[in-house]
């Protein structure tokens, strides 16, 4: 209340409504764009040997392997692993529709962001993840198919990887 009272005896001071309510507007109008446009909700590239996991806590170290989740307000939680990332995600800390973006690490692309959804996934014990998970997330089906093979391991789709770690 008081602030208000301080603007509108200064917006009337000298006979100067006209100029200083444009000034007050324009001061307004720049204090608002910079809140509404500050939150980005663009996906942040992984950081390895910097990030932190937001699950396990631990240090993303190992390329081939991590997750991100960005919700609609713009808070990115980073992931090491696919079972920190399904952890988090079946949490119940947010719900799924708040997510923005879901994205993997592309296996054959360390380091590349891929839509968790849109995956291909491959599950098996030779796989040597971060925390054990033992899934690797891949861009294409013929990647996939690929180390599916030569790991003996089990495909996986989206609606089958979030049941993995439950």
């Amino acid at each position: 209340m008081e602030l208000l009272l301080f603007f509108s005896g200064f917006l009337y001071m000298n006979g100067k409504r006209i100029s200083e309510m444009k000034y007050f507007s324009f001061c307004l109008l720049a204090i608002l764009s910079t809140s509404i446009f500050s939150c980005s909700t663009e996906p942040e590239p992984l950081n390895y040997g910097s990030d932190v996991c937001h699950f396990c806590k631990m240090t993303l170290m190992d390329t081939k392997f991590g997750a991100e989740l960005v919700t609609k307000k713009g808070k990115v939680y980073k992931f090491d692993d696919m079972r920190c990332f399904i952890n988090y995600y079946n949490s119940g800390n947010d719900d799924p529709s708040d997510f923005q973006h879901a994205l993997v690490i592309d296996y054959l692309n360390p380091g590349k962001l891929i839509n968790a959804f849109d995956a291909f996934y491959v599950k098996s014990a030779e796989i040597r993840s971060p925390m054990d998970g033992q899934v690797a997330a891949f861009e294409t089906k013929s990647s996939m198919s690929k180390f599916k093979k030569e790991w003996k391991g089990i495909y996986l789709a989206w609606g089958e990887v979030v049941t993995q770690y439950k």
